[in-house]
């Protein structure tokens, strides 16, 4: 695992092996901020991370210029690791957080400009998060969201869908919440 852009690009990431994950690979991370990168400037902008796990896309997007990235998962060693590895790297922006991503979704009154998602493949809850968090208020106008989920997992169709892209076992679905007058 590595951070692949930005003031951190190239830097390896070694989580320990204990944690409870299952880790975005580099080759999927790279294919998806490679579709992102025409499509948001991520400096400055406030991220949430769903189900953060390693870090792995909480660091990647600090490292872009994010303002402000919420990582939220549910295992303490997870978040333990990411606050940790900010406070390493000097990134100041990262907030790792202990919580329930469904009721952190149901909670949660901030608004950001782009929300990665990456629940367990197997969370029963996992096709109904698109709209807990659209129909949510937690995508501001503008802004996109990501969801990851196993190819073969059925995903009701939301009016932000833009597009889902397949990379093997894993498919990457992207929601926009577009202004008026587009953008």
């Amino acid at each position: 695992m590595r951070i692949i852009g930005g003031s951190h690009a190239g830097l390896r990431l070694q989580p320990p092996t204990s944690l409870p994950v299952r880790p975005t690979t580099d080759m999927a991370k790279e294919a998806i901020f490679n579709v992102l990168q025409h499509r948001i400037d991520f400096g400055g902008i406030d991220v949430l991370d769903l189900c953060a796990g390693t870090g792995n896309v909480t660091l990647e997007i600090a490292s872009r210029g994010a303002a402000h990235v919420t990582a939220v998962d549910i295992h303490f060693k997870c978040v333990q690791y990411i606050n940790a590895m900010a406070k390493k790297l000097q990134m100041p922006a990262v907030k790792g957080i202990r919580a329930d991503v469904l009721k952190f979704i149901a909670s949660c009154k901030e608004g950001f400009d782009f929300i990665f998602a990456d629940p367990p493949y197997e969370m029963p809850q996992l096709p109904d998060i698109p709209r807990r968090i659209l129909d949510g208020g937690l995508v501001k106008p503008g802004g996109w969201l990501v969801l990851e989920h196993a190819t073969t997992r059925k995903i009701p169709v939301h009016a932000m869908l833009v597009e889902t892209r397949k990379y093997g076992y894993s498919s990457f679905s992207f929601y926009h919440y577009e202004q008026l007058g587009g953008k």
